[in-house]
C-alpha cells in the first residue's frame, strides 16, 4: 500500500523552528516530486514547497522563501521541511503528497498534487505570537 505519513508538527512561539518529516512507504520516491502543503481553518489548501527527487530542484511559495528548507534522504525514503522563523500565519495542518518526477517540474507537480482528492493525515503546526 502506497502511503505518505507527515509528522513533526507541534506548537511553537513566533520565531521558533520545527522540522516536519514525510515518510514514504509502499514505493520509493526516487522518481517523484514530493511536496508539502498546508491548510489553515477557513482557507484553501496551498502548496508550500516541493522537491524533485530526480534532479534535486526545489520550489517554495513566496510566503516561505528564505525561512523554509526542503530536503530529502532517499536512503530513508523521507523528505523533510525545516521551518525557521515561524510566524502565526504559518499555523495550519501540513500535508505531504507525491507526483511523478520525470519530465514534471516542481511547479507543475504542485498543481497536480493540489488536484488530488485524497489527502492523508496531516500534522498540525501552531505558531503563537
Amino acid at each position: 500500500e502506497v502511503q505518505l505519513q507527515a509528522s513533526g508538527g507541534g506548537s511553537v512561539q513566533a520565531g521558533g523552528s520545527l522540522r516536519l518529516s514525510c515518510a514514504a512507504s509502499g514505493f520509493t520516491f526516487d522518481d517523484y516530486n514530493i511536496g508539502w502543503f498546508r491548510q489553515a481553518p477557513g482557507k484553501e489548501r496551498e502548496g508550500v514547497s516541493c522537491i524533485n527527487s530526480v534532479d534535486g530542484s526545489t520550489y517554495y511559495a513566496d510566503s516561505v522563501k528564505g525561512r523554509f528548507t526542503i530536503s530529502s534522504d532517499n536512503a530513508k525514503n523521507t523528505v523533510y521541511l525545516q521551518m525557521n522563523s515561524l510566524k502565526p500565519e504559518d499555523t495550519a495542518v501540513y500535508y505531504c503528497a507525491a507526483a511523478p518526477g520525470i519530465g514534471v517540474t516542481t511547479a507543475q507537480a504542485i498543481l497536480i498534487m493540489l488536484s488530488d482528492d485524497y489527502w492523508g493525515q496531516g500534522t498540525q503546526v501552531t505558531v503563537s505570537s
